[in-house]
C-alpha cells in the first residue's frame, strides 16, 4: 500500500538506479550541547559519506519544542564551525516544516491508516506494546494522538555494522504515535519526510536508534519512498557503563580542543592514525583512510572517552 502527493518531490529511484550515488546527514536534537557520542556520529557521518564521493548534510531535529534546551543550537552550530564539518547545502530545522508534516498525516488519514487515539500514559501502564485500544473506535482526530495502524508483518535490513536485524511489527512494536496530544509531531514521521525530502541515500546514526529503523521503513513504505542503507554506529559509554547523553549529563565539547577531540573520535572509531593539525587536514586525511570494517561491529564503545 502507498500513496502520493503531487506537491512533494518524486522518489530518487527511477528505472531502478539512484540518481545521486550518496547523501548522508547529521541530524543532533538540540535538546542539550553537544557532546563526545554526538561528534562520533558526526565524524562517522561526514567520513562515510565524503570517502564515497556523496554529499552530507545537517539537519537539526526540534520538533520536541518543550524540550530544547536554550543555546543548544547555537552551540551544535558553532561545533560545526569548530570541527570545520561543512554541510552540502543548507542546514534545515524541524520546527520551520511542520505544514510539512501535517501535510503528510493528512494523505495518511485519507488512505485510513491512521486513528485518533485518546490514551494517555497512566492509561497504558508499563505496556510498552500498544494494545490497540482505540484502534476501532473512530475518535475526532482534534487533541487526540495519531497511531499508525501496523499490520502483522515482519520488517527485517541489512545493517553495515550490526547485520540482519528483524522486527515483527504488530507483535514487537504496534502501532505507534505519528503525532502527540500536545500536538508535538513525532521523531518517526518527521525523520521519515525530511530524509525522503532531503534525498537521503545512507544513514549513519548510533545504535540507540537500532530498534526505531523497523518504524521507518515500514512508513517509508507506506509513503512510496525508497529503502535507505543504514549504519547503526557503537555508543561511546561512560565510566558506569551509560550511553554518553544529555540525561546522562554528558560533557558538553569544549571547541577550543577541536583538533585533539577529533582525533580521540576517530580513534573512537578505531580508525588510522591522523596527523594533530587543523580539523579541515584531520578530515581530509581521515576521509583518505576511512574504513568502516575497522569500525567495532557491537553497540557499546568501552573506554573510549576519558
Amino acid at each position: 500500500m502507498s500513496l502520493s502527493n503531487p506537491s512533494l518531490p518524486l522518489p530518487l529511484i527511477k528505472g531502478g538506479k539512484a540518481e545521486v550515488n550518496y547523501v548522508g546527514r547529521f541530524a543532533p536534537s538540540p535538546t542539550g550541547p553537544l557532546h563526545f557520542g554526538s561528534l562520533i556520529t558526526a565524524v562517522a557521518s561526514y567520513c562515510d559519506a565524503k570517502a564515497n564521493h556523496g554529499k552530507w548534510l545537517v539537519r537539526i531535529e526540534d520538533t520536541d519544542i518543550p524540550r530544547i534546551y536554550p543555546g543548544s543550537e547555537e552551540h551544535i552550530l558553532r561545533a560545526m564551525d569548530a570541527f570545520q564539518l561543512e554541510p552540502d547545502g543548507e542546514i534545515i530545522f524541524q520546527k520551520d516544516r511542520l505544514d510539512i508534516y501535517a501535510d503528510v498525516i493528512e494523505q495518511l488519514r485519507q488512505q485510513g491508516l491512521v486513528y485518533a487515539c485518546q490514551c494517555t500514559r497512566k492509561m497504558l501502564g508499563s505496556n510498552h506494546i500498544y494494545q490497540d485500544t482505540c484502534r476501532d473506535l473512530a475518535l475526532a482526530f482534534d487533541n487526540q494522538a495519531i497511531r499508525l495502524k501496523v499490520e502483522d508483518i515482519e520488517i527485517c535490513f541489512e545493517d553495515q555494522l550490526q547485520g540482519r536485524h528483524c522486527s515483527k511489527l504488530k507483535k514487537d512494536l504496534g502501532d505507534f504515535v505519528l503525532k502527540r496530544r500536545d500536538g508535538i509531531i513525532n521523531y518517526q514521521l518527521a525523520v521519515v519526510v525530511d530524509d525522503y525530502l532531503q534525498g537521503m541515500t545512507h544513514v549513519v546514526r548510533g545504535a540507540d536508534l537500532l530498534d526505531n529503523t523497523e518504524r521507518q521503513i515500514y512508513l517509508g513504505q507506506l509513503l512510496g519512498y525508497p529503502r535507505l542503507n543504514y549504519m547503526h554506529l557503537p555508543l561511546a559509554m561512560n565510566d558506569q557503563g551509560q550511553k554518553l547523553s544529555k540525561q546522562n549529563l554528558a560533557q558538553a565539547l569544549d571547541l577550543s580542543q577541536a583538533p585533539q577531540l577529533l582525533k580521540q573520535a576517530l580513534n573512537a572509531l578505531h580508525q588510522a592514525e591522523v596527523d594533530l593539525d587543523t580539523p579541515q587536514r584531520m578530515l581530509q586525511q581521515a576521509v583518505a583512510q576511512w574504513n568502516i570494517e575497522r569500525i567495532p561491529h557491537t553497540t557499546a564503545l568501552q573506554g573510549c572517552y576519558q
